[in-house]
């Protein structure tokens, strides 16, 4: 199945705006039930104020009325293993748990495969603010 969402993802990338950078990503995640939500980078003029593939995701995520995230795939253009940002990380972990799989891929597909708790040891968990 994570050639499925690395297919997602590569599709959104194709679909970034990064005209300052020149560094295209894509992202996409599945919910436990299925649904998948893909986004792309998108950059503006007063750089960095554009947001991440990941975020954009998130924000398609939402709006289609969330869930739990079970997988999640990123992909740049001219990286491999390209992972998620700091903040990025940090906005996904909100919404998976600790065992949530990222697929780090690079232009023919996945090449790594590690979980959030891997990625973000010692993230903030929404739960302590209630």
């Amino acid at each position: 199945m994570s050639h499925d969402l690395y297919l997602a993802a590569k599709a959104a990338m194709a679909k970034a705006h990064a005209p300052y950078s020149k560094f295209p990503v894509g992202a996409a995640l599945r919910t436990e039930d299925g649904r998948v939500f893909s986004g792309a980078n998108i950059e503006v003029a007063s750089f960095p104020e554009g947001w991440c593939a990941e975020t954009t995701a998130l924000g398609h995520y939402v709006m289609g009325g969330g869930g739990r995230i079970a997988e999640i795939a990123v992909v740049a253009e001219r990286m491999a293993r390209c992972t998620p940002c700091g903040g990025c990380r940090q906005r996904l972990a909100e919404f998976c748990g600790p065992e949530t799989k990222l697929y780090l891929c690079d232009e023919t597909g996945v090449v790594e495969t590690v979980t959030m708790a891997d990625m973000l040891p010692y993230g903030f968990r929404g739960e302590i603010l209630k």
